[in-house]
Formats: structure tokens, C-alpha cells, sequence
């Protein structure tokens, strides 16, 4: 059940989200668990730290399930997503922040090249209309 103000915009913007904008906040998420996966290993809080890594690990087996293999780069993907849960397991087993700071760094990398794929497709759409 929904009850604040806030957890009612989140809902209505997940359902009202384009494909495009949901797989951006896919990425977001699994960047702000991982940092407070991170912060967690730093403050030696292992519950924290366990937490979050395991949140930025479920979210990343969304965007694995999500992968449409009718296109070759999706099994591409399905490496790095696969390398980026086991760096995280790695970082959580060993509460060692460097393994999460890399998947930060690849989760960064590939949410700029979808944000700008999703801009040039919603230009070159604005265009034809």
C-alpha cells in the first residue's frame, strides 16, 4: 500500500515511463546502491553494505531479463552484466570497495550511451512527425 505523497509520484512515474526513460532508471538505481553499497563498507556497517550491493545485484538481473536477444549486442551485454554481478558479489564477500567502484564505472559509461541512443531516437522521431 502506497502511503506518502512521494511514494505516490514514484509509482505514477514508473507507470507512466517510457521504455527508454525506465531502463535509465534502471541504471540509476543500481549506481545509488551500489554507492551506498560502498559507503557502507567504508563506515564497516557489513548490513548496510550487504544490503545494498544485494539491491544493485537484483537490479542488474533486470536489466539482464530485460535484454531483447533478437539483437546481436545484447549477449554482449549479458557478459558485462554478468561480470558486473560477480565483481559486486566479489566486492560484498570481500567488503572491498574497488570491484564496486569499476561496476560504478561501467553502469556510468553505459547509461550515458543509452541516454544519448534514446535522445537521438526521440529526435529522429520529433523529426519525422
Amino acid at each position: 500500500m502506497i502511503n506518502s505523497p512521494y511514494q505516490k509520484y514514484q509509482q505514477a512515474q514508473l507507470q507512466t515511463a517510457s521504455p527508454g526513460q525506465l531502463l535509465l532508471m534502471l541504471y540509476d538505481g543500481a549506481i545509488r546502491f551500489i554507492r551506498a553499497g560502498i559507503k557502507g563498507i567504508e563506515e564497516i556497517n557489513h548490513e548496510k553494505a550487504n544490503t545494498n550491493l544485494c539491491k544493485a545485484q537484483a537490479v542488474i538481473n533486470e536489466l539482464i531479463a530485460a535484454l531483447n536477444h533478437d539483437y546481436p549486442i545484447s549477449a554482449t551485454l549479458y557478459q558485462v552484466y554478468e561480470y558486473m554481478l560477480h565483481q559486486l558479489i566479489n566486492a560484498n564477500l570481500k567488503k572491498n570497495i574497488i570491484p564496486a567502484e569499476e561496476v560504478i564505472s561501467h553502469l556510468t559509461e553505459l547509461r550515458g550511451a543509452w541516454d544519448t541512443a534514446i535522445k537521438s531516437l526521440n529526435h529522429n522521431v520529433e523529426s519525422i512527425e
